[in-house]
């Protein structure tokens, strides 16, 4: 298990241009664009939401990851959670893995619970494009996020647009994320902190 600490920026649309020269001045680099595609589970009664927790499958270039959060805490952009992450061997949930690695007093016991009735229920597929920074002696993982979040409702297809940068800490002081986040606001008009997750974004789509 790790702590994820990121903070989370809501973009324009129309600054993703500026946001990838940005990145790319700053790093001297093009930014490594990756596909990521990714189904949430959860029991139909939403137990898993109910225990601020996220279930997540998800298909990298490296194959196919599932990932367990807990939705932990989200202030002015900054995010900060418990993760469990691990490879699996195909497109389907290796959950008793996630229960033998889950050690947060409260969240296994939920996963467990919901194991035997979990189904998918929205995605999120977008395009994530990489560079990675040294901020002050830290090192800062930056991502710009493009694509949608699709949850299927009643027959209804319902999409919301994924538009963001996440700057997440590798190593260091988590200062250096604000110094980041501050120097692209002064880079990026209409640029704000966002406290809410994707996960959350696709339950919130379910309820349209």
């Amino acid at each position: 298990m790790g702590i994820e600490r990121e903070i989370k920026l809501a973009l324009p649309q129309d600054q993703v241009d500026a946001a990838l020269r940005f990145f790319a001045t700053r790093t001297g680099a093009e930014g490594h664009a990756i596909r990521l595609e990714n189904i949430y589970f959860d029991t139909p009664e939403l137990a898993l939401a109910r225990a601020k927790s996220a279930l997540r499958l998800r298909r990298a270039p490296q194959g196919w990851l599932q990932t367990f959060k807990t939705v932990g805490v989200a202030q002015n952009g900054l995010h900060a959670r418990h993760e469990w992450e691990m490879p699996v061997a195909g497109e389907a949930l290796e959950v008793d893995r996630l229960l033998h690695e889950c050690d947060q007093a409260g969240v296994s016991t939920a996963l467990s619970a919901a194991a035997a009735n979990l189904i998918p229920l929205f995605r999120t597929d977008f395009t994530r494009t990489l560079w990675t920074l040294t901020v002050a002696g830290t090192q800062v993982e930056a991502a710009v996020d493009q694509g949608e979040v699709t949850a299927d409702v009643n027959g209804e297809t319902r999409r919301a647009p994924i538009c963001e940068i996440e700057l997440e800490l590798k190593d260091g002081d988590e200062a250096a994320l604000r110094t980041l986040a501050d120097e692209l606001a002064k880079a990026l008009p209409g640029l704000a902190p966002d406290d809410i997750s994707k996960a959350q974004r696709g339950y919130r789509l379910l309820e349209g």
